[in-house]
């Protein structure tokens, strides 16, 4: 069975609701999520046969514009105090990220 667009969020985060199962968090793995890291789980997703390529190369897009919004789906089934914890890690990582610079801008004249 291949999941459907709108199941896609609710298989990704039972696949992997266990990583955040009785507040066991992984700060490495936040801290992986946050810089974009997202190899691991891709290789998994696609490796499950519950979604087609374009669905994980979808996935794969949506993950690289909104790390956060991973990690949400990540924590649909942790209980309140682990969503706590996760989420002080990802501001605190917000926090000391480095700051992209801006593109030089050409002057002519």
């Amino acid at each position: 069975m291949i999941a459907t667009t709108g199941d896609a969020h609710s298989y990704v985060s039972a696949m992997f609701s266990d990583e955040f199962v009785d507040g066991g968090v992984d700060y490495d793995m936040i801290e992986q999520i946050h810089r974009g890291d997202f190899d691991e789980w891709l290789f998994a997703v696609a490796g499950s046969g519950l979604f087609t390529n374009s669905e994980v190369a979808t996935m794969e897009r949506e993950w690289q514009q909104s790390p956060k919004a991973f990690l949400d789906a990540l924590l649909a089934e942790a209980d309140e105090i682990t969503r706590k914890r996760c989420n002080v890690t990802w501001a605190a990582l917000d926090r000391v990220a480095p700051i992209a610079e801006p593109a030089p801008v050409a002057v002519f004249g």
